[in-house]
């Protein structure tokens, strides 16, 4: 499990409101980078002669991830997203609503490129609608998975890393849509 190496405390100084927090960085940028990159190299493995898989970016917070990802990739592959949401604050809600949907995947195999794992209750709603839409195959590339939050038993083909049950921004993670274009992946002290 990922645990805060460093104390430094970024300066949010620049975004200030009432809603400012603290927060300390949890994984480094050229740690993202050279995970992202062993990422994309077994995904391009696992896929190579296979007509073009599907990668759906899950919007918003795996958009940065998803656009590093493929850049890496070793193998063409094509691109979808869809928007869900299932937050509101720190909090799940509970309930997943789509608000975007992927279509034209009958027959395709699916990469879905997540942001995080939590509870896994919006995976797993994600995952079953792409199988109902005729996928031939589902597999999962996650940027972080807190597995002591699971809920719903969803585990990621393809996880870069592991936390703690902390609550991250940077990296696409917000927290109420802001700090998704932090460079790294901070935690946000209590």
């Amino acid at each position: 499990m990922m645990e805060p190496r460093r104390t430094r405390v970024v300066d949010v100084s620049r975004n200030s409101s009432s809603e400012d927090v603290e927060l300390e960085v949890l994984i480094g940028k050229e740690e993202i980078r050279k995970r992202v990159k062993e990422l994309a190299e077994e995904i391009s493995r696992d896929y190579e002669g296979c007509e073009r898989p599907l990668m759906v970016g899950i919007l918003n917070g795996a958009f940065i991830f998803m656009a590093d990802l493929v850049r890496e990739m070793k193998i063409p592959v094509e691109i979808e997203f869809m928007r869900v949401k299932s937050y509101s604050g720190s909090d799940t809600t509970g309930k997943v609503e789509v608000l975007m949907d992927v279509n034209n995947i009958r027959g395709r195999k699916v990469v879905v490129v997540e942001d995080i794992i939590d509870t896994g209750i919006t995976l797993s709603c994600i995952v079953r609608r792409i199988r109902e839409k005729g996928a031939e195959s589902v597999r999962v590339c996650a940027l972080l998975d807190k597995p002591s939050r699971r809920v719903v038993d969803v585990k990621a083909d393809y996880v870069g890393f592991t936390i703690p049950d902390y609550f991250v921004v940077g990296y696409g993670l917000d927290y109420n849509g802001r700090y998704r274009e932090l460079p790294e992946i901070y935690r946000i002290r209590s």
